[in-house]
């Protein structure tokens, strides 16, 4: 048992840390637990045979080796999901959990239509979606930070992104939901169905959408219609693979943006120096939201799956290892980041590895950072009274760190 130093001392026991058995204290506040391992047991070998890394310096060789390490998940998604599942499909289908070639034919697809141009092209319509959430939290005072702005600002995005007619976006939060909670490491049986259920219904949806779009294809700032048009340059993606693959797009950007705005929202009324500094320089977003990348990463964890027999700075991997990459815990290590515990808005430099690194650094990247600094700008902007309106209840998941609920007043 070890008991870290400092304000509300915890005692943690990291010699027994399985990530398949967290303790409810962790969900809250999982940093002493990331100390502890970075200090202790940097390679910790889990319960399971797996590692769990915790330094920056072993996350970066991890994401920076093409060789010897591979995004590929089934021989873990088979007995999770059950093989052949809705799940088991989508998520060994998806870009992130694949390698070349099916991850460089996508990516390139989805990195053109985010190209620095077509962000561009999109911010003013980001900012009237914005501004127009602001008029409505205007109008009623209260507000969950996270339902009412924080969620409704990626969903928006990234409906426009796909195309998707503004009176179908209802389901799409509960669909993201329920098939990103299927990534936990635990999963109840209702977890489980609701995620499995979640995938067959966006699948339907979908491939209504994509009936109507070959029919009717709209402009490259459309990544459904570049996806589609991709198959006459000889670049086809199967009907699975591009439907899967647009559930991935509202997936991705939809869960770690909202935990972005709402971390962010979070962390700032909670320090009203810095909320004063932003008002003051709206400049200053930029590197405020790189320090809520970096503090309260919106994704806590990458894996990979070992190749090749390798060594990292912390240690061996033997071929066939699965690794947990604690991004949370990297992006507060000290070796990396001076006093990593103080939230700094104007810190720099500040390389965080919150958006991964590599050949599988997270496509959209450029639109979350866009999405992030508008948001949090315009609100502090507009709302000079703006404060909490109760206790933020934070999502008992471990991959994705954020809250389900944070109310908050505008009076």
């Amino acid at each position: 048992m070890t008991t870290l130093p400092g304000p509300g001392d915890i005692a943690v026991d990291i010699a027994d840390f399985d990530l398949n058995a967290l303790p409810a204290e962790f969900y809250e506040d999982p940093y002493p637990w990331y100390r502890a391992l970075r200090e202790r047991a940097p390679l910790h070998r889990g319960p399971d045979g797996s590692s769990f890394l915790s330094r920056f310096a072993d996350l970066e060789a991890v994401y920076r080796d093409r060789t010897n390490f591979s995004s590929d998940k089934r021989g873990v998604f088979g007995p999770k999901f059950g093989p052949g599942t809705p799940l088991f499909e989508h998520h060994t289908t998806s870009l992130v959990f694949n390698d070349p070639p099916l991850h460089t034919r996508v990516r390139r697809q989805i990195v053109g239509a985010l190209a620095p141009g077509a962000l561009k092209r999109m911010e003013p319509g980001i900012v009237e979606l914005i501004d127009r959430l602001l008029d409505d939290i205007e109008r009623r005072g209260r507000f969950d930070a996270i339902e009412d702005y924080a969620a409704a600002i990626p969903v928006g995005v990234i409906g426009n992104l796909l195309a998707v007619p503004a009176d179908e976006r209802g389901p799409l939060r509960a669909w993201s939901l329920a098939i990103l909670g299927a990534l936990e490491p635990v999963l109840t049986p209702a977890q489980l169905a609701s995620g499995q259920r979640s995938v067959r219904e966006f699948l339907d949806y979908l491939a209504a959408l994509v009936a109507d779009r070959r029919r009717r294809l709209l402009g490259d700032d459309d990544v459904l219609s570049r996806l589609i048009r991709e198959e006459s340059a000889g670049a086809r993606l199967s009907e699975p693979e591009l439907l899967h693959n647009c559930i991935f797009l509202l997936n991705a950007g939809h869960e770690t943006t909202t935990n972005l705005i709402g971390n962010g929202l979070s962390l700032l009324l909670d320090r009203p120096e810095a909320c004063r500094r932003l008002r003051a320089d709206a400049s200053c977003v930029v590197t405020a939201v790189e320090e809520i990348l970096r503090y309260e990463s919106p994704n806590q964890f990458g894996n990979r799956l070992v190749t090749s027999p390798v060594s990292l700075p912390s240690g061996e991997l033997a071929a066939g290892s699965y690794l947990t990459l604690c991004i949370g815990a990297a992006n507060r290590d000290p070796a990396n980041f001076p006093d990593p515990d103080r939230f700094d808005v104007g810190r720099t430099p500040n390389r965080h590895l919150a958006f991964a690194a590599g050949a599988h650094a997270c496509a959209g990247m450029s639109l979350a950072r866009l999405e992030g600094q508008l948001a949090l700008a315009r609100i502090l902007r507009r709302f000079p009274g703006l404060r909490a309106g109760g206790v933020g209840v934070r999502s008992r998941r471990a991959r994705f760190r954020g809250y389900t609920t944070l109310p908050m007043s505008v009076a």
